[in-house]
């Protein structure tokens, strides 16, 4: 067989190689990563009736809901290096049951205390995941497919709020008091079971290298395998170890532009019950469902803008344009004057934060690999992540200083400025492929 015949026939094999793979994992990858954001932000939906019934105040919970990405901070290196090394589907099973079981055991929280030291442990519980399931793509998928598996992935995050939040707001209604239970309490357990259910299913379903899926035939793996290989290679002084990872100028830079989009990121999901509170939003139950509604706009624009940045191998505008629209989002929502403009402002600031961090790794993941990617990722995802502990603290003490959030939310404006600028600034030779 001639050299372009073979050509030809890898390029069909590798189209239909790809395919499979991506039916195979990333609607499964999904549904983790759904209960999995489900988890860690239903505590703003739990803010409505839990800070009325244990009279925390908006700095306490602020701080409780942020002092979970510590946890996260301190042991999402370790776990990430300890997943490439045991392999994902063991690892991938017992932080999604362990979680499960601890985001359920919030139903006992009584104190100031045991709040901040639940929180704790389950981002300790957690720590790892998402990079985790970040680095399973780059074994699988080559940088010019990884932009869209990534927002593919990514989509967890609007759809788990499209669905998470309507059904959060009607628990906490409809099953308020039942068996004597609070509304709030009901929520974490029901929220709680997927995750244990689908980490246990994880342990029968996800293969850990492209040599161990059954389901691809030889010719298929050959091609995968080649593809990731020749990848790995011609990957921009790539860096390939821990000390590499951590020595590292760029991914320093890459957490410094991650910490600013994760900034917008958790500042909108945990306080958008709150800003649609104040706004004007009777009940939980409409205020889960109105919710829903940025999340929906996140999501079209998301893999709108994960196709048009593979298509183009274009990454920086790809990126600075939406973290400057949720920039302007939150500047608009704390003036809005009616709940129109307010849904409006906040649909901005979510699709324009929250679209940024599938966008984001397509920027790291051109130059990390091996043990260096598990190291690096872990450590751009923990450092960007303790934004996760600033926004929500932030705002719920501005909000408690002032009584509005306006000052937290402007903050967090500007973050989604220096993260565009970041971005842009980044060369376009490391990471347009």
């Amino acid at each position: 067989m001639a050299v372009a015949d073979i050509a030809v026939s890898d390029e069909t094999i590798a189209a239909r190689a790809y395919r499979k793979v991506f039916w195979r994992l990333m609607p499964f990858l999904m549904l983790c990563y759904v209960a999995s954001y489900m988890d860690r932000v239903n505590i703003g939906f739990a803010k409505l009736q839990m800070q009325q019934e244990l009279g925390f105040s908006d700095t306490v919970f602020g701080l409780g809901s942020g002092i979970f990405f510590l946890g996260y901070f301190l042991f999402e290196v370790p776990s990430n290096i300890l997943m490439h090394k045991v392999g994902a589907r063991v690892w991938i099973a017992r932080i999604m049951i362990t979680w499960g079981l601890l985001s359920g055991a919030f139903i006992w929280v009584k104190s100031v205390p045991a709040f901040y030291g639940l929180r704790f442990v389950l981002g300790l519980a957690e720590a790892g995941f998402y990079p985790g399931v970040i680095l399973y793509l780059t074994y699988w998928f080559p940088a010019r497919w990884r932009g869209r598996a990534i927002a593919t992935l990514m989509s967890a995050i609007p759809v788990s709020s499209i669905l998470g939040n309507p059904l959060s707001g009607w628990v906490m209604d409809a099953m308020n008091h039942l068996g004597g239970v609070a509304g709030w309490k009901w929520m974490f357990l029901v929220e709680a079971a997927p995750a244990v259910l689908i980490g246990i299913a994880v342990l029968f379903y996800l293969d850990n290298t492209i040599a161990a899926a059954k389901w691809l035939a030889p010719d298929e793996k050959r091609v995968l395998e080649a593809a990731i290989a020749e990848d790995r290679k011609s990957q921009v002084s790539g860096v390939h170890g821990v000390a590499q990872a951590f020595a590292d100028p760029r991914v320093w830079f890459m957490c410094l532009i991650y910490f600013c989009f994760v900034l917008g990121q958790y500042g909108m999901n945990f306080w958008m019950p709150t800003l649609l509170k104040t706004a004007g939003v009777k009940g939980a139950t409409m205020i889960g469902l109105v919710s829903a509604i940025p999340y929906i706009v996140t999501l079209i624009l998301m893999n709108v803008l994960g196709h048009s940045a593979d298509r183009r191998r274009e990454r920086r505008w790809h990126l600075a344009i939406p973290a400057l629209i949720g920039a302007v989002g939150f500047v608009i929502a704390p003036n809005a004057p009616n709940v129109g403009i307010a849904i409006a402002a906040l649909s901005l600031a979510a699709a324009g934060a929250i679209t940024c961090a599938p966008l984001f790794w397509s920027l790291p993941t051109a130059f990390l690999a091996g043990t260096g990617a598990a190291a690096g990722i872990a450590v751009i995802n923990s450092v960007g992540n303790l934004a996760g502990f600033v926004a929500p603290y932030a705002i719920g003490y501005a909000k408690d200083a002032t009584g509005s959030a306006a000052i937290g939310l402007y903050a967090i404006a500007g973050g989604l400025v220096i993260g565009a600028i970041c971005a842009l600034a980044t060369p376009a030779k490391l990471v347009n492929r």
